[in-house]
């Protein structure tokens, strides 16, 4: 056989195996990557709810400030965006920079307690990742952060 006859018969691609393990790297790789991807999402999510409770708090307390008392468990936090037939000293716009309560990062309500267990004066509770209240991965805005 000559050079160009062997030159002819040489083959191109890739083998099953070559092919089996690179699939398998990628995948190792894939599921780190997602691993990590999530765990930010998360940490994300706990961040967002815990600047929004903070939000929440500092506006309650402004609202306690101009109008001489906290709003009613009844009233809850939709105080703070539209105002109670009794305050007469209200600012206008309300106390929030949007006209909708936010979300916690699970988009599920705030609740608002007035006079909670704790012995706070208010509390404003996220249920957390579970969406279930008074578990443990509930957030609220008495715990420091």
């Amino acid at each position: 056989m000559t050079r160009k006859e062997r030159k002819r018969h040489v083959r191109y691609g890739f083998t099953m195996v070559e092919l089996m393990a690179m699939l398998i790297i990628i995948g190792l790789l894939a599921t780190l990557v997602v691993t990590k991807v999530a765990s930010k999402i998360d940490q994300a999510r706990i961040t967002t709810t815990k600047a929004n409770l903070k939000s929440l708090a500092a506006a309650v307390n402004q609202f306690k400030m101009q109008s001489g008392r906290f709003p009613a468990e009844d009233e809850g936090l939709m105080a703070l965006i539209e105002q109670p037939p009794d305050v007469e000293i209200w600012e206008p716009g309300g106390y929030l920079e949007t006209t909708e309560l936010p979300l916690d990062g699970w988009n599920n309500d705030f609740i608002y307690e007035l006079y909670p267990e704790s012995g706070k004066q208010f509390a404003i509770r996220s249920m957390g990742p579970d969406g279930e209240e008074g578990t443990e991965d509930d957030l609220l805005s008495t715990d420091a952060f």
